[in-house]
């Protein structure tokens, strides 16, 4: 029997819950929490350092990389989750939104098959 996967509201309180556990809030103010979601997010790129491209897709999908694949971007998920709590975001209406946004800024007839950004097409 597969878990069923928890939404975003559900991980974001729960990760409020481990950090008001610990009496953590006291460190997350906005600007921290955006630096250290920038300091994950380099530590996801670091996976990649030294390796060729097709290289590291092969080993992506491979122990021990996908296990740190894992833990990287679940990292990275959970600063976001925070920083989006601290600001009041919605991130699942700002995705949306942002989708929709590059639908309009990228016509499929004239970005199908390039990688020119929207100011270029």
């Amino acid at each position: 029997m597969t878990q069923e996967k928890p939404s975003l509201d559900e991980l974001t309180e729960r990760l409020l819950q481990f950090r008001d556990a610990r009496d953590w809030r006291q460190f997350h103010s906005l600007k921290d929490l955006m630096l250290s979601l920038s300091l994950e997010a380099s530590e996801l790129l670091e996976l990649t350092q030294w390796k060729p491209a097709d290289d590291f897709e092969t080993d992506a999908h491979k122990e021990p990389m996908q296990q740190r694949l894992k833990e990287e971007c679940a990292d990275v998920l959970l600063y976001l989750l925070l920083i989006a709590e601290r600001a009041g975001i919605d991130l699942q209406q700002a995705a949306a939104d942002k989708i929709n946004a590059n639908e309009l800024k990228y016509p499929v007839e004239k970005s199908r098959g390039t990688a020119a950004k929207y100011t270029e097409l």
